[in-house]
C-alpha cells in the first residue's frame, strides 16, 4: 500500500489532521513488533494471551510510522490512531487500498483445498501478469487484510483466499475483497462448531454477495447444496466440475503424468495428467496434483484463469511449473517408503480426498494411514470420525496410527467396519517410533522392500503430526 497517514486517519473517521505526519507514507501493516519498521502501521490487537498494545512502543523503536490502537497510548512518539476496534479499522484501510487497485482480484474460498488452489492459481495467474497472493493461508480478518495492503498496488492480479469459522466471517472479507471473481471450490462439513445452523454451503456462499460490479462468481457443481446456495444469491455463476459434468468447465483424472523437463525428484512423483473441456475444446494439462481429488482444483484453476483472458499455453504453462505449498500432499522419500506431508489441517472432506489419493498412491503395495484428530466439529465430532473409521476400514491400510482426540470413535468404526489390521493410538514422536518398529512384526518393512510403500500423514493442526513425520524421515528428534 502507499497511503499517508491522514488519508489512514481520514479513512477511519478520525476527526482533524496530524500534521506531523503530512508527508509519512505507510506502507505496510503489522501485527507483530518484530516485524515493524519504516512503513509501518504498527496494528494493537489485543489477543487471549499477549495484548499487542504493550508491544507498542517496541515496534515503533524499530521504526513503525504510526500505530493504530484502541486506546490512547502516552509516551509514544508517533501518531496514534484511536478507533474502537484495531481488527475492524484494519478492514477499512484494506477495503480503501482495494479500491484503489487496478488489479482483478479473485477470491478464493472451501472446505478443503483452498490454500493449495490460491496458490496454484497465482502461480498460473503470473503467466499473465504482476500477481500477489496472501501467504499461505493467512485467510481471517486481520491476515487477509495485512495481505492486501501488503500489494504494491501495480498487480495485475490479486489471488485472496477467505477462511471462515464464524457466523459473519464472511461478511466481513468479502466487503474488503469485494471480488472480479469469487471461487468457491467445495462445500463440506469444516468448521461446524462456529458456524451455526445455516449451513457450511450458505456461509460459503455469502462471498457471492459481495461480488465487485460485474463480478462473477466461479462454483464448483459437485455439490448440490452449494450450488443451490450460489443460485440463491442471484450473482452471475458459472459452475465447474472435477467429477465430468456437463457444465461450462470440467475436468476428470487421467492418470500419472511425466514430470515437466528439470522438475526435481519429489516434482516428478507427484504429477497427474487431467483431461480438460473448456469453451467445448478437449485437452490435457499436467498439474502438481495426482489423483482424483485435483480435478476439482483443475478444473477450478483452468476456469479462473481462462475468465481472467489467460490463453491455454500460457495456463499448460503455469501448472506444469507449479509447486504445491508445503503440508499440503507433499512428498518424500524415507527408504523404501513414501511419506506423504498433508499435516496443516483436516476435517472430513479433505480427510476423505487424501486417503483416497494416498491409497491410490499405494495402489495393492503397503499403506499406513498416520492420522490425527479433525477439530472444529462441534456436537458432530464422533458420528464423523466413527464415519472416518468405517471409510479407513474400506481402504484395507497395512496399519493406522492414530493422534489425539476422538480415538474411541474412530476404533469403532474400524470395528463395524471388519477391520482387523495394525491399530495403535500414540500421544508423541518416540510413541510412535516405538509402534513404527514394533510394525515390522508384520512385515511390513520387507513387503515394502520390494515395491515400496506410502505413509500418509493427516490430521487438524493441533496434532502437529509434522513432528512424527520428522522422526520417521530423520529430520528430526524423538520427543
Amino acid at each position: 500500500m502507499r497511503l499517508t497517514i491522514n488519508e489512514a486517519a481520514a479513512c477511519l473517521g478520525l476527526p482533524g489532521t496530524l500534521p506531523e505526519a503530512e508527508n509519512a507514507v505507510l506502507t505496510t501493516a503489522v501485527t507483530d513488533s518484530r516485524e515493524a519498521g519504516p512503513g509501518a502501521l504498527f496494528v494493537c490487537v489485543p489477543g487471549s494471551r499477549v495484548d499487542g498494545h504493550d508491544f507498542a512502543a517496541a515496534a515503533v523503536g524499530q521504526g513503525a510510522d504510526a500505530v493504530l490502537a484502541a486506546r490512547p497510548l502516552p509516551g509514544i512518539n508517533v501518531p496514534v490512531l484511536v478507533v474502537p476496534d484495531t481488527v475492524k479499522a484494519l478492514g477499512r484501510l484494506a477495503s480503501l487500498w482495494r479500491d484503489r487497485t487496478t488489479a482483478r482480484v479473485v477470491a478464493v474460498t472451501g472446505t478443503a483445498g483452498k490454500t493449495t488452489l490460491k496458490e496454484v492459481l497465482a502461480q498460473v495467474l503470473s503467466c499473465g501478469g504482476k500477481t500477489a497472493r496472501n501467504a499461505m493461508n493467512y485467510n481471517n480478518q486481520i491476515g487477509m487484510p495485512r495481505a492486501v495492503l501488503g500489494t504494491d498496488g501495480d498487480e495485475a492480479f490479486w489471488v485472496m483466499e477467505a477462511g471462515i469459522s464464524q457466523e459473519g466471517d464472511m461478511d466481513d472479507l468479502g466487503s474488503v475483497l469485494r471480488p472480479d471473481i469469487a471461487v468457491i471450490l467445495n462445500a463440506g462439513t469444516g468448521h461446524t462448531e462456529g458456524l451455526g445452523e445455516k449451513g457450511v454451503a450458505w456461509h460459503k456462499a455469502r462471498l457471492l454477495k459481495h461480488l465487485a460490479k460485474a463480478g462473477r462468481g466461479l462454483v464448483c457443481a459437485d455439490y448440490p447444496d452449494l450450488a443451490r446456495e450460489a443460485r440463491a444469491t442471484g450473482a452471475d455463476i458459472h459452475f465447474f466440475s472435477g467429477s465430468g459434468r456437463d457444465v461450462e468447465f470440467r475436468a476428470i483424472y487421467a492418470g500419472a503424468a511425466p514430470a515437466p523437463q528439470g522438475a526435481d525428484a519429489a516434482t516428478a512423483d507427484s504429477c497427474g495428467l487431467y483431461r480438460l473441456w473448456l469453451n467445448g475444446k478437449e485437452f490435457d494439462v499436467t498439474a502438481p496434483f495426482r489423483g482424483e481429488y485435483g480435478a476439482e482444483n483443475v478444473a477450478a484453476v483452468v476456469a479462473a484463469a481462462h475468465m481472467l483472458g489467460l490463453d491455454v499455453q500460457a495456463i499448460r504453462q503455469g501448472l506444469a511449473h507449479a509447486r504445491m505449498p508445503s503440508q499440503r500432499f507433499s512428498q518424500v522419500r524415507a527408504g523404501s517408503w513414501l511419506l506423504i506431508d498433508d499435516t496443516y489441517n483436516a476435517n472430513p472432506l479433505s480427510m476423505g480426498r487424501m486417503l483416497d489419493a494416498a491409497a491410490e498412491r499405494a495402489a495393492g503395495r503397503p499403506f499406513v494411514a498416520v492420522l490425527g484428530a479433525m477439530l472444529e466439529l462441534g456436537s458432530q465430532a464422533a458420528m464423523e470420525h466413527e464415519a472416518l473409521g468405517r471409510r479407513l476400514a474400506s481402504l484395507n491400510p497395512s496399519a493406522i496410527i492414530w493422534k489425539g482426540l476422538y480415538a474411541e470413535d474412530v476404533r469403532k468404526g474400524l470395528t463395524l467396519a471388519g477391520y482387523a489390521g495394525p491399530w495403535q493410538a500414540v500421544a508423541d514422536a518416540g510413541e510412535f517410533m516405538k509402534t513404527w518398529r514394533t510394525l515390522q512384526d508384520y512385515g511390513l518393512e520387507d513387503k515394502a522392500a520390494k515395491n515400496g510403500g506410502v505413509v500418509l500423514f493427516k490430521g487438524s493442526r493441533s496434532n502437529r503430526l509434522e513432528t512424527l513425520m520428522a522422526a520417521l524421515s530423520g529430520q528430526g528428534k524423538l520427543s
